[in-house]
């Protein structure tokens, strides 16, 4: 059986099903998830770090966080006016961050991305005016999107 859980900050989405905030995690369900799935998110997190402690602390044993962040893009203006836009990651700082929280070797760290579509994400060229080879190759010079998979152990 598996069952889906929506964390959000407040209670304006009414699909959540857990409300609470990510760096206050010792109000949130410990040792909850077997998974938790977190897409560029951690940017507009000013304690990030209580954030990756948060993710950490909801993680069954042997649970798995699979996470994004944003490295080369502009500022989302929608969320900076709403509650902030506060970092821009690279694969070597966000691995580090999590690996302070989940260990070393428990992390997995990728980056996506290269010059022409950072140049396509700044214009707002849609990735379906882009060939499969120029979108998907890849530049660690350019790093648009970091994954990050960090097991609990």
């Amino acid at each position: 059986m598996s069952k889906s859980e929506i964390l959000h900050y407040d209670h304006n989405n009414p699909n959540a099903t857990i409300i609470g905030d990510l760096t206050l995690y010792h109000l949130l369900p410990q040792n909850y998830l077997d998974c938790f799935i977190c897409t560029v998110t951690l940017n507009f997190i000013y304690e990030y770090k209580k954030a990756i402690e948060g993710i950490y602390s909801m993680l069954k044993p042997d649970g798995v966080a699979l996470v994004t962040v944003a490295g080369l893009v502009q500022i989302s203006r929608y969320d900076y006016i709403r509650w902030g836009d506060y970092h821009r990651f690279t694969d070597m700082g966000i691995k580090k961050d999590f690996e302070n929280t989940f260990g070393e070797g428990n992390i997995e760290v990728f980056s996506y991305g290269n010059v022409l579509s950072a140049i396509a994400e700044l214009q707002g060229i849609a990735a379906e005016e882009l060939t499969h080879e120029e979108l998907f190759y890849n530049d660690n010079d350019y790093q648009i999107i970091i994954s990050i998979k960090a097991t609990k152990k």
